[in-house]
Order: structure tokens, then C-alpha cells, then sequence
């Protein structure tokens, strides 16, 4: 008489469980890693938008914008942005994008970059830096 093994063993069970386990982890990991590369790139993008608002302002206005709340600012955008978040993922502080007009024909942004270990980058008319 011939007896049939049917079924996996308590090892194999295990094995594919690990495996499983492994491969979830592994994923959301490189899912949390794009996920702070794609809020980077969101920061770099509305820096942008901002610095060509700035321009559109200075090409009308022959100066940069006190702040920016400015109401006459406000006018080139729907809304300032704001950073996304978490804004403290890499290191980041809690903090919106800073702007501060340094003379009339110069100003400074400053963003701060996950990518970057939380180190504050700044664009001024020249570019981003």
C-alpha cells in the first residue's frame, strides 16, 4: 500500500512566509524612498513657479515684492505654495518656503531638500542653487 504525501510541510510554509515578508518589506521601503524624491521634486517645482512670478512682478514693476503676500504678487500666482508634506522627512524643519527681498533688484528663496539631508537650499534671480 502506497501512502499519498499530499501539501506543503511546515518548513516550506515557513520559507514562503519569509520570503513574502522579505519581499513586502524590500517594497515599502523603495516605496517611501520615492515618495520623498517625488515631495523634492514638488519643492523644486514650486520654486520655480515662484521665481517666475517674481520675474513677471519685476518685469512690471521694475523692483521685487516686499513679501511675499504682497497682493500685487499674489496676482502672478492662485496661491503661494506651500511645502508638502511631512515637511520634516531627511531632516527638513517644520517650515514653508522662505522669501526674503535682499535689495530691489534681488531677492532669496529658501526651500529645504530631503535629498539634500535636510540643508537649506536657496534661488535667487541668478538660479537655484
Amino acid at each position: 500500500m502506497k501512502k499519498n504525501k499530499k501539501g506543503f510541510t511546515l518548513i516550506e510554509l515557513l520559507v514562503v512566509i519569509a520570503i513574502i515578508g522579505l519581499l513586502a518589506t524590500l517594497s515599502v521601503i523603495a516605496l517611501n524612498t520615492a515618495r520623498i524624491k517625488a515631495r523634492d521634486a514638488r519643492r523644486v517645482s514650486d520654486v520655480k513657479q515662484i521665481q517666475t512670478a517674481l520675474e513677471m512682478y519685476f518685469d512690471q514693476y521694475s523692483d521685487y515684492p516686499t513679501t511675499a503676500t504682497n497682493t500685487d504678487f499674489i496676482k502672478y500666482m492662485q496661491a503661494f505654495p506651500t511645502n508638502p508634506t511631512p515637511m520634516t522627512d531627511g531632516g527638513c524643519p517644520n517650515t514653508d518656503y522662505g522669501y526674503t527681498r535682499t535689495s530691489g533688484i534681488s531677492y532669496t528663496l529658501r526651500y529645504c531638500l530631503s535629498t539634500n539631508g535636510g540643508t537649506y537650499s536657496t534661488a535667487t534671480p541668478a538660479g537655484i542653487k
